[in-house]
């Protein structure tokens, strides 16, 4: 395959340029398979047996020269969809590359479920990529502080080792997305063991460079502390070994993070969905050509006297004759059976029934049910943390002289206290930061606990909830799993909470698939749904209503430890047997006292708390509606869109022959919560509309 004078100087143990003579050739030869690969997926697009097609060609130089620093299996990767030559060189086949291609079930990323080039192996340590372009950074710097973290502790199901590296790679275009930003941030106060791979092709699809930011990249982030930034040429493999070798033997030494921006080629179009050719002059192209980076390695190694035009004819030959195979193996590989398509959304453990909770032992609020179970899971668990904004009680340095905060509500009071600054935090005020970083720590194997200080904030942190953390499970077919428990205060009823205190919208997350959604309306239903919820392996988001934190009537003894609260299993809260109200969080209370008034006039309405969202007790609500015969939806959230509206739809299409008289829901006006108390209560729902409400359903 190669000429006799490459063998001999290979047991000679000659270098080049530094670099052992047979990792260049076997670096080069890779390359040819990386770019080979490329060209047979193009043509199985063309022929329409594969359905997408994104291109790592321009890069290879570049990332079998990183592969060489990196170990597969040991580091952890977040690589991005150009990352082709990298993936090989970590010991990902070209049959795997093209199983994906196919869509074929034995894809070992994915089953067919991904995109090509979205890369996920479980034994080699590559997580499974999304899509969304620099959202896989803050959950990368996630895993960085995983080991940080891991050092010097033994944790059940999490893999360490006290010098791993992180591996993140972007284009040059996701530079530009906040979530990038928010990871440098940290990776910089923390000083993490991460580096950084911005591959600059001069594209963002058709957007140049020059249009995406003021400066380059490595210009930019200068003045971030402990960074180290290196610009190289992406075509030179032997630049790309040495800046390689320095920012991954400068992290596991743990002197910090890096950032390599490297220029490379884009000789073909963005995806198979693009057509340069609109946006790139011919002239352009020709002199990219002139420098790609395969065509550059093949020069100098013949330059060099390390290969023969002979030699490298043969490589070439032997790397189309490989991906011709695989290909063939691929496209009669098995298809997915479109029966498994709900498989992996998430994976619920069963719990017994629980007895019903002690009435002994004194009320506690329910805010102290949240602090005093947080207080036991981490007490149970080493790996649980417990982050956000304010969620610690001071600094360190001056905490035995002080009360402690423990979060704007006090539910986390005192778990720094009992439990140490690096399990319980404060993050920056960022909430993707705080959810990205949870996505990277349970993908390791901890258990965190992240808090969304308002619910009316958590928006820039959808990416991450919904985007990453949401479809972890089903994209991976199973592979990687993201438990994360995310700890959110929601709701109105405030007086003075305004729009941005005071606004539900559980509905929306309650319509995202891999999602779990809680909404306790009391003490004890909040101790058990969060104990079961810190024992899934998905994400979950457990809404905590802020007006019931220091209601009484909200409050329970709190109950002992075997009381787990399954989700998907709503409670009558008061039976009855004239009309059904199905509620959850703050309005079930104003139910309660709506159906105490229709009592008064001889209708019983029988009051349901369905306490999660996702799921949701389908079962309960249609034997309520099967023995009443009518049924009121009430929620806090807008009317339009409110998730009132599925649990209506359902009974409508699954109990018609129950019903009779329509369905009718109650909720608030579709508006946003105004700020003074008599505009409030003129938006939220009300004890006296819901009366109405019932009264009008009993006697239709």
């Amino acid at each position: 395959m190669i000429s006799p004078r490459t063998h001999e100087q290979a047991e000679r143990g000659a270098t080049y340029r530094g670099i052992a003579v047979p990792e260049v050739l076997a670096d080069f030869r890779l390359a040819c398979m990386a770019r080979e690969l490329d060209d047979r997926q193009l043509i199985l697009h063309k022929q329409g047996r594969t359905y997408f097609h994104i291109a790592g060609a321009g890069h290879e130089a570049l990332l079998t020269a990183f592969a060489r620093s990196l170990r597969p299996g040991y580091d952890w990767f977040f690589p991005y969809y150009r990352d082709l030559p990298l993936v090989l060189a970590l010991g990902v086949s070209p049959y795997e590359v093209l199983l994906q291609a196919v869509g074929s079930a034995e894809d070992p990323a994915s089953g067919g479920r991904q995109m090509p080039s979205h890369w996920a192996s479980r034994p080699l340590h590559i997580v499974s990529q999304s899509s969304p372009t620099g959202s896989q950074c803050i959950p990368a710097v996630g895993c960085a502080e995983t080991t940080r973290f891991a050092a010097g502790r033994s944790l059940a199901g999490v893999e360490h080792h006290d010098d791993e590296v992180t591996y993140v790679s972007i284009g040059e275009g996701a530079t530009s997305e906040g979530e990038f930003w928010e990871s440098l941030n940290t990776a910089s106060k923390m000083r993490l063991p991460i580096v950084y791979l911005v591959a600059d092709n001069g594209y963002a699809i058709s957007v140049r460079s020059e249009e995406q930011a003021p400066a380059p990249i490595g210009d930019l982030i200068s003045g971030f502390p402990h960074f180290e930034v290196a610009r190289i040429d992406g075509g030179d493999y032997f630049a790309a070994r040495q800046a390689a070798e320095r920012a991954v033997k400068r992290a596991r030494a743990g002197d910090g993070p890096s950032l390599v921006q490297a220029a490379v080629t884009r000789p073909y179009s963005h995806s198979s969905s693009d057509n340069q050719l609109r946006y790139r002059s011919a002239d352009e192209l020709a002199k990219e050509a002139a420098i790609d980076p395969l065509a550059r390695m093949e020069h100098e190694l013949m330059a060099a006297g390390l290969i023969s035009a002979d030699d490298v004819a043969k490589m070439k030959a032997e790397a189309r004759e490989l991906v011709l195979a695989a290909a063939a193996k691929a496209l009669d590989a098995a298809r997915p059976n479109p029966e498994t398509v709900l498989a992996h959304l998430v994976s619920l453990a069963p719990f017994p029934e629980p007895e019903p909770p002690s009435d002994e032992g004194s009320p506690v609020h329910f805010s102290e049910s949240i602090r005093r179970v947080l207080h036991e899971a981490m007490a149970s668990d080493e790996r649980v943390r417990v982050f956000g904004e304010d969620v610690a009680d001071a600094d360190p340095a001056i905490l035995a002289e002080l009360d402690g905060l423990g979060g704007v509500f006090g539910t986390t009071l005192g778990l720094q206290r009992s439990f140490g600054k690096d399990r319980c935090f404060n993050t920056p005020l960022a909430e993707a930061n705080i959810i990205g970083r949870a996505v990277g720590q349970a993908v390791r194997g901890l258990r965190p606990v992240p808090e969304i200080q308002f619910f009316d904030y958590i928006w820039p942190a959808m990416q991450q909830i919904r985007s990453e953390a949401a479809t972890m499970r089903w994209r991976s077919n199973g592979t990687f799993s993201a438990p994360i428990v995310v700890r959110c205060a929601i709701g109105g009823y405030l007086a003075g909470g305004s729009i941005w205190h005071s606004q539900c919208g559980e509905s929306i997350f309650a319509h995202t698939p891999g999602l779990l959604v809680a909404f306790p309306s009391r003490a004890r239903d909040a101790v058990g749904l969060f104990r079961a919820a810190m024992s899934y392996e998905d994400p979950v988001l457990f809404l905590e209503h802020k007006h019931l934190f220091r209601q009484r009537y909200a409050m329970d003894p709190y109950p002992e430890a075997n009381y787990v609260l399954p989700f998907g299993k709503g409670t009558i809260v008061r039976p009855g047997e004239d009309l059904s109200i199905v509620t959850w969080g703050a309005t079930v209370r104003r139910s309660l006292l709506a159906a105490e008034e229709l009592a008064k006039e001889g209708i019983e309405a029988e009051v349901v708390d369905l306490r999660t969202l996702a799921p949701w007790d389908r079962e309960l609500v249609a034997d309520t509606v099967a023995r009443t015969s009518r049924l009121l939806v009430v929620h806090e959230d807008v009317l339009t869109g409110g998730f009132g509206g599925e649990v209506a739809a359902f009974v409508a299409e699954h109990c018609f022959g129950d019903l009779d008289a329509p369905v009718r829901r109650i909720g608030a006006l579709d508006t946003w919560v105004a700020y003074e108390p008599t505009l409030e209560r003129a938006i939220l729902p009300q004890v006296d509309q819901i009366t109405d409400a019932g009264r009008s359903l009993a006697e239709y």
